[in-house]
């Protein structure tokens, strides 16, 4: 019998002080995470750094990572556990997307794939 997945948004937020290595160590151990507990990761979109609205563990800035995701449902309450007990990650928003949101995640992600597509098509043009 298969799992039955979802499809999920998650966004945290990084410590900043930490370096470029610890940062990518983190995003990646995520990923892996989730990979290892039968989810498949569909894309991570880092932000990179950016003010907080208001001061977070004494600091104005975090380090955003988006991603999108394949999990049962069950991965989550484990998922945000971990997440929460990792000092690192100072903020975390997991949603799961419904029929709407799955539409607009399709379409951003065709219109996107038509971008990068027409990218080395101008540049052979302006060439």
């Amino acid at each position: 019998m298969a799992i039955r997945t979802n499809t999920y948004e998650l966004t945290y937020i990084i410590n900043p002080v930490l370096n470029e290595d610890q940062t990518k160590d983190i995003v990646s151990r995520v990923n892996k995470y989730i990979e290892e507990r039968e989810g498949k990761v569909l894309q991570v979109d880092e932000w990179g750094s950016k003010r907080l609205a208001y001061q977070i563990n004494k600091k104005r800035n975090g380090y955003y990572v988006n991603m999108y995701f394949e999990a049962p449902g069950t991965l989550i309450q484990q998922m945000e556990r971990a997440m929460e007990i990792e000092d690192n990650i100072m903020r975390y928003l997991t949603l799961k997307l419904d029929a709407k949101m799955l539409r607009h995640y399709a379409q951003h992600k065709a219109a996107a794939a038509e971008e990068a597509a027409a990218a080395p098509a101008e540049a052979e043009k302006d060439a």
